[in-house]
C-alpha cells in the first residue's frame, strides 16, 4: 500500500481523520462510553469494565490521547482519564456542517 500523502488534504481534514482513525476500534468506543458515564476514570477502573488486559487497554487509552480525544492527569501513582469535551464540540461541529450540506442537495444521488 502506498503512501496517504497527508500534505494534499487541510489540516483539518487530518485532524478530523486522525480522531476518526482513533475512534475506528470497538474498545476505543468502549473506553469512550466508559468515560461518559464517569467525569473522570482512573485507569484500572477502565481495566475492570472491559473485557481486555491492562497494558491492551493502555495501548487503547494512548491512542485516543494521542488523538486528543481524552485528556489524562497523573494523580499520585494512577492516570486519571476523562473526555476532551473541546474535541467533540469539534466533532459535532464537523457533522453539522455536513447535515446543513446535505439537506441543501437534490437527492437525485443514487
Amino acid at each position: 500500500m502506498g503512501a496517504s500523502k497527508t500534505e494534499h488534504y487541510t489540516e483539518r481534514q487530518n485532524r478530523i481523520s486522525t480522531i476518526f482513525k482513533a475512534l475506528g476500534h470497538p474498545a476505543r468506543l468502549a473506553i469512550m462510553e466508559v468515560l461518559m458515564e464517569v467525569e473522570s476514570c482512573i485507569c484500572g477502573d477502565i481495566v475492570s469494565s472491559l473485557p481486555l488486559a491492562q497494558p491492551t487497554v493502555s495501548q487503547h487509552l494512548k491512542e485516543l490521547k494521542n488523538a486528543g480525544l481524552i485528556k489524562g492527569n497523573i494523580e499520585g501513582n494512577a492516570v486519571c482519564y476523562c473526555i476532551n469535551e473541546k474535541l467533540l464540540e469539534e466533532i459535532q461541529g464537523y457533522f453539522a456542517e455536513v447535515s446543513v450540506k446535505l439537506s441543501k442537495m437534490e437527492n437525485n444521488c443514487c
